[in-house]
């Protein structure tokens, strides 16, 4: 979608092309998932340790924010120097996964608040990415849009690891408030 400029061409639009074809599709499947008894048991079979691990993808992609800040494609409240603290999720994630789901020592409570917290950090940062990206909803960063979102390969963070990463914390939650 992105090599044709259909996210980018047309952003007076609502809902915006990028929220329609490359958001709405992925949150769908990750409902899917959760509803269907076949998506339950393919999300029940995903190993814990694995999707705790999958955090670490985070603090990549905020060095990739940081440095599209500094290129002028993202405002600098999508930067861990913003409002931006994704990041502690993606250095905790492997501490997590290794002290707690290898080692035991940290107490399964302790982990399903860790993905609580970690899930609200995701939801703060695609908040203000979503308000300052250009669309007729934005309310932030007039000066400095969100504009990486709508050209590839930086589309497949809203459209793929976005939703990945949801997906890992659900499925976390859900796995762990079974075995409470």
């Amino acid at each position: 979608m992105t090599l044709q400029h259909i996210y980018s061409a047309s952003i007076d639009r609502f809902p915006p092309s990028i929220l329609l074809f490359g958001i709405l599709p992925a949150v769908f499947t990750v409902i899917v998932l959760f509803s269907t008894q076949k998506g339950r048991q393919f999300i029940d079979s995903l190993p814990l340790i694995d999707l705790t691990y999958l955090h670490l993808v985070r603090v990549p992609v905020e060095l990739v924010l940081y440095w599209l800040f500094l290129n002028k494609a993202v405002p600098e409240l999508m930067t861990f120097e913003g409002r931006n603290f994704d990041i502690i999720a993606g250095i905790t994630g492997p501490m997590i996964a290794y002290f707690g789901l290898t080692n035991g020592k940290i107490n399964l409570k302790i982990i399903l608040i860790w993905n609580f917290i970690c899930l609200g950090l995701l939801l703060n940062i695609v908040i203000n990415a979503l308000l300052s990206a250009p669309s007729p909803v934005q309310k932030f960063a007039f000066d400095q849009p969100n504009i990486a979102i709508l050209y590839f390969p930086f589309s497949w963070l809203p459209t793929f690891i976005v939703p990945v990463i949801l997906l890992g914390h659900l499925t976390s939650i859900r796995q762990l408030l079974k075995k409470n």
